[in-house]
């Protein structure tokens, strides 16, 4: 059996080798894309109405915003750790990290007129490109390119941790926040690593249809793209404050 390692911690081998395969259910590259769309109308929908509470001044936008992240995160680890509950749980992620990035995302072009427009451009534009380079073999999913990309991805994770920890204590970490030089080639690179997980989801995906992975891996799998898709999404507008600061 090939192996499926992503560097997206809930789309892995172990995963799909653990759960239980029902005979004439199992899991499609199109039942994906479809259930993948249905997350993101959902997500924008939930996107639009905390953006206009933003736009009325309402006083719980903070409160969408905290209550979305908080609410996404809960949820996301209920569908890492109870994955057949994907198909019921998915949806209220979505709807969770929708109020989360559409008060974000508002309180950014707040500042920077026209950078959401750009942001969600550049993400959906990378998406795109990301899968003809794969589709195309362009860009290929070998062990050694998994292995590259899962260290940059832990690395990240690890500096973001520390700079949260930090950040407890009032001390920021430049290279987060900084709009010099080096602060927005650090996010360029996170911008990239973010862009190359893209390519270790498909090739799961599509591994995971092709050995008949239960039926409902089609909600997990879509929930598990869906969080690089808001990673890449959250970097490309903090790189784009930066440029658009400098």
């Amino acid at each position: 059996m090939a192996l499926f390692q992503s560097n997206n911690p809930v789309l892995k081998q172990s995963v799909f080798d653990k759960a239980p395969h029902i005979a004439g259910e199992t899991m499609t590259i199109r039942g994906t894309v479809n259930k993948m769309s249905f997350l993101l109308i959902m997500l924008m929908a939930a996107a639009v109405y905390s953006w206009g509470e933003f736009a009325k001044g309402s006083s719980s936008v903070m409160a969408l915003a905290i209550g979305g992240a908080i609410g996404g995160f809960i949820l996301a680890m209920v569908i890492i750790f109870k994955k057949e509950w994907a198909p019921y749980i998915a949806p209220a992620y979505a709807i969770a990290e929708g109020l989360f990035l559409g008060a974000i995302s508002a309180m950014f072009n707040s500042q920077y007129q026209g950078i959401v427009l750009q942001a969600v451009g550049l993400t959906f534009g990378t998406f795109i490109a990301m899968l003809i380079l794969y589709r195309t073999g362009v860009i290929r999913a070998t062990e050694r390119f998994k292995s590259i990309v899962f260290t940059a991805t832990l690395g990240i994770g690890i500096f973001y941790l520390i700079a949260l920890a930090l950040r407890m204590f009032h001390i920021e970490m430049p290279l987060i926040h900084s709009s010099g030089t080096f602060g927005i080639i650090f996010s360029l690179v996170v911008v990239s690593i973010a862009a190359l997980n893209l390519i270790l989801d498909f090739d799961m995906i599509e591994q995971g249809a092709a050995q008949g992975a239960p039926k409902y891996f089609e909600w997990y799998a879509s929930f598990g793209l869906m969080v690089t898709l808001v990673w890449l999404y959250l970097e490309i507008l903090r790189l784009l404050s930066k440029l658009n600061r400098k």
